[in-house]
């Protein structure tokens, strides 16, 4: 039997259980056959079963026409009434899945003007690589040379990082939003694994967040009209059955989409990127000392009456926040 995860959702503040899609299969994955077969293991997570499974798994049912009973769930739970299509053709799970919404409607920015913003509608952990006693949950969720891959400049800079976690899971919006203003200076991919996402496989894996195919976005926010809190890498990494991050940058709503260069100014709030079906996370590395993380988010944190798989991995309060694409992540120090 699989233990409970759960989380707090930002909104209302409750306590929520989620219910994990392939917990089951996940478990024997990263138990049973990581533990006793490890070539095995390591072939499952390549890149072509990677591709097979999300082929059988998202060509079979995300391509099937949605019963009027999924529906009327996806209704009643708002998500129909975000959307810029209407409802009518919304009717496979893949176009659910590749929605797109009226951000400036129901992702509204917050009052801060000088906010850094979540990247995605995720559920999000945050903590610091250095030895600060409240944010460290440094070695768990990625390793930081590996993660940024042949980059020693960025290796250096982010040396001591503040950085988020943030896990999309695959009923939420999956575009990615620019949480910051700024040029970029760098871009590139990193190839890798196809690791799950799911909380008992981060456990089971050490650091499998930089060991998955992932794009790498250097923004230097210090240059006029940009954020003003230093260089921010955005790393999106790929999980178990995504093989593809498509850049799509678009100023207007989701208008003239374009692909990210180096050089080009990225304004704040808007879609960077988008996933293919699953789920998948971001990753947020802040220089050290140019932030704050939003209260809310460091006390849930800490929570020790939520049953988190990360809590009980972890051997210390580790508990998720459920949070919204373009809301309050963090806000400069210099507005102390």
């Amino acid at each position: 039997m699989q233990q409970l995860h759960q989380y707090i959702d930002r909104h209302s503040g409750r306590i929520c259980d989620e219910e994990l899609i392939g917990d089951p299969l996940i478990h024997w994955l990263y138990h049973p056959i990581r533990e006793k077969a490890p070539q095995l293991f390591q072939l499952l997570i390549s890149a072509r079963p990677s591709a097979l499974l999300s082929w059988w798994h998202y060509s079979r049912i995300l391509n099937g026409r949605l019963s009027r009973e999924s529906r009327s769930l996806l209704v009643s739970k708002g998500i129909m009434i975000e959307c810029l299509d209407p409802p009518e053709r919304l009717n496979t799970a893949r176009k659910v899945f590749e929605r797109q919404i009226r951000y400036w409607v129901y992702r509204p920015l917050p009052k801060e003007k000088e906010a850094i913003l979540s990247p995605a509608d995720a559920k999000a952990l945050v903590g610091s690589l250095s030895n600060h006693p409240y944010l460290e949950i440094k070695g768990h969720f990625f390793d930081l040379p590996e993660l940024l891959g042949d980059r020693p400049l960025w290796r250096e800079t982010f040396v001591s990082a503040d950085f988020g976690v943030f896990r999309l899971t695959p009923e939420k919006y999956h575009y990615n939003h620019t949480p910051v203003a700024g040029k970029v200076v760098d871009f590139y991919q990193v190839e890798g694994k196809f690791h799950s996402c799911n909380p008992g496989a981060v456990v089971a894996e050490v650091t499998p967040y930089s060991k998955n195919r992932r794009v790498v976005t250097i923004i230097d926010t210090d240059v006029p009209q940009g954020s003003g809190v230093g260089l921010v890498a955005m790393i999106e990494v790929v999980a178990m059955m995504i093989g593809d991050i498509e850049q799509f940058y678009c100023e207007d709503q989701y208008h003239v989409p374009q692909p990210i260069k180096v050089g080009m100014f990225l304004r704040k709030g808007v879609p960077k990127s988008r996933y293919r079906p699953g789920s998948s996370t971001d990753i947020l590395l802040f220089e050290p000392g140019r932030i704050r993380f939003a209260d809310d988010l460091l006390r849930n944190q800490k929570r020790g009456d939520v049953l988190s798989r990360f809590t009980s991995g972890f051997k210390k309060p580790l508990v998720e926040t459920d949070i919204q694409v373009r809301s309050l992540l963090a806000l400069p120090t210099a507005t102390d």
